[in-house]
């Protein structure tokens, strides 16, 4: 059972919200939930587990019990991992609500895998497998699957999230790809998230001993991408959640200064509120 440090405040924040375009509330580690002006609700990658210390081991607050969701319309799985896609994290909100969630093969398999619709008593109709190219509606947004790369997962994609109001792209925790330039001529991205950490030494699963790892994006590379992206507002994700792994994501206002792109650089904290 997930217990939350911060209540219910921010699941009421969320559902109480009556945005002008899209309101965008970030969760810490890779979490987002996007608000329409029409009430749509779409969560991607929610994760409100504590990892598995003394391995993984999260840094930051549980923002909000899964059980307390009532509205959400669907949820967004960028890859297979546990911060990503997780039963106790992300069933009780499709049980509670309804939702659907679209996730590419090896995620859904997961939720296969740890039994879902055992556990949580859900339906098979719940599950949406996505992949590379699709597009699809949710409400009032627009759902489009790109590529990503993230050489630890077995499949990832990202998303870029359409609305009248502004695009959103969530990269999951991919490093720049080749189809990056692409996108960002495909499509013009108002706010995108891309995962940023440092070099840390991890306790390797089989042997425990601490091992060099690398999961995210150092500040070259976060930079490259969101270059490519031509993202207008870069906001980096995943540099608060594990220790060991944790960075400061204002020193990339350095490394921005010479690209074109991002445009701005916004520092988002646990459960902080951006508007597209």
């Amino acid at each position: 059972m997930t217990t939350s440090d911060w209540g219910e405040w921010l699941v009421r924040a969320i559902e109480d919200a009556e945005p002008d375009g899209v309101a965008v509330w970030y969760f810490g580690c890779n979490g987002f939930a996007l608000k329409g002006n029409e009430g749509t609700t779409v969560f991607i990658d929610p994760y409100l587990g504590t990892g598995s210390p003394p391995r993984t081991i999260r840094m930051i607050p549980v923002p909000f019990d899964p059980a307390d969701v009532t509205e959400a319309d669907a949820v967004l799985a960028t890859h297979e991992h546990t911060d990503h896609v997780d039963g106790p994290s992300q069933a009780p909100i499709l049980e509670t609500t309804g939702a659907t969630m679209y996730g590419p093969d090896d995620s859904l398999a997961v939720t296969r895998e740890e039994g879902w619709t055992d556990e949580w008593g859900l339906a098979d109709d719940q599950f949406e497998e996505v992949s590379e190219g699709d597009t699809f509606e949710i409400g009032e947004f627009t759902v489009n699957v790109e590529p990503a790369n993230d050489a630890d997962a077995t499949h990832p994609v990202s998303y870029v999230i359409e609305h009248d109001a502004g695009t959103f792209f969530h990269g999951g925790d991919s490093k720049p790809a080749e189809e990056f330039e692409r996108i960002g001529a495909e499509y013009d991205i108002d706010v995108g998230v891309l995962a940023f950490g440092t070099v840390g030494n991890v306790p390797d699963k089989q042997t425990g001993e601490p091992k060099r790892t690398r999961w995210y994006n150092d500040e070259n590379q976060i930079v490259e991408a969101a270059n490519a992206l031509r993202l207008e507002t870069l906001c980096p994700s995943h540099w608060d959640m594990w220790k060991g792994l944790t960075a400061d994501p204002k020193a990339l206002s350095h490394h921005t200064n010479s690209f074109e792109y991002p445009i701005n650089l916004e520092i988002i904290e646990i459960g902080d509120r951006v508007d597209l």
